[in-house]
């Protein structure tokens, strides 16, 4: 009794490695699971390799469906075969729609403003190849020559008060704003030298000065001045005498639309 002294000799002897590195403490694990654990090391480690190689390059070109996006790796055989991402997609957030491509969307807007540009520009049945317009729609009550034992410089075109009065050709506005006997007038002198003229008219949008295309509209039918009823007295000058507006127009290929009722 009292003896505490123990010779159990089950105790395993623990040995050290004269050879081994400094700050080595663990044994190479022996018995049968050693070589399994350590080929399982090596794969990883292959695995790990291989990872770090397709994420360091950053090529153009498309990439194996397998490749890791953002740090997320899509298994072999998830995607349809064939299917590819592009490796420019690799630093996004989240994976891309694989293999897909988004059409470029046409402009539509650009397309509708073409085609309301064409269809209003075709559309004028009073224009001509010479870039001459009828000037007003309305009613033919005078044309040109004697009237009332005096003569009347131009046409008159009956039409209600506000009817748009466009310019007959391009030009610069010479004249508008308040006319003896006229009460307003726009007056427009053209490339060609030729010079026409609206009078009583309600009001004007151009200024002197002003450059204007033909079919441009630059006032509206009033009944102001020596006037009767609404409508446009309409005269055109070359050389500085005043010519038939009938004939003028019907020369540049106009055929006016009004209903002749002189």
């Amino acid at each position: 009794m009292g003896d505490h002294h123990r010779t159990d000799n089950s105790i395993a002897a623990f040995e050290i490695d004269p050879d081994a590195a400094s700050g080595r403490h663990r044994v190479p694990s022996a018995g049968p699971g050693a070589g399994v654990k350590a080929g399982v090391v090596a794969a990883a480690t292959g695995a790990l390799l291989v990872g770090a190689g397709q994420m360091g390059a950053g090529t153009a070109a498309a990439a194996p469906a397998t490749q890791n996006i953002a740090g997320f790796e899509i298994p072999q055989g998830l995607l349809p075969e064939g299917i590819e991402i592009p490796a420019e997609l690799s630093n996004l957030g989240l994976p891309p729609a694989a293999g897909i491509e988004v059409p470029e969307l046409p402009d539509l807007v650009a397309q509708v403003n073409a085609q309301v540009q064409q269809f209003t520009g075709s559309f004028n049945p009073v224009s001509s190849n010479s870039g001459t317009v009828q000037p007003v729609s309305g009613t033919l009550t005078s044309t040109f020559g004697n009237r009332w034992g005096a003569h009347h410089g131009g046409l008159d075109i009956a039409a209600p008060i506000g009817t748009p009065v466009l310019a007959a050709a391009s030009g610069q506005v010479i004249d508008a704003g308040p006319a003896s006997g006229f009460g307003l007038w726009v007056r427009i002198q053209h490339d060609d030298g030729a010079v026409t003229t609206y009078g009583h008219v309600n009001d004007y949008q151009v200024a002197v000065g002003q450059r204007v295309a033909a079919g441009q509209q630059i006032a509206t039918v009033g009944n102001r001045g020596q006037s009767t009823g609404p409508h446009l007295h309409f005269e055109v000058a070359e050389n500085g005498a005043k010519v038939d507006p009938a004939i003028w127009l019907k020369a540049r290929g106009v055929a006016v639309t009004w209903v002749d009722n002189s």
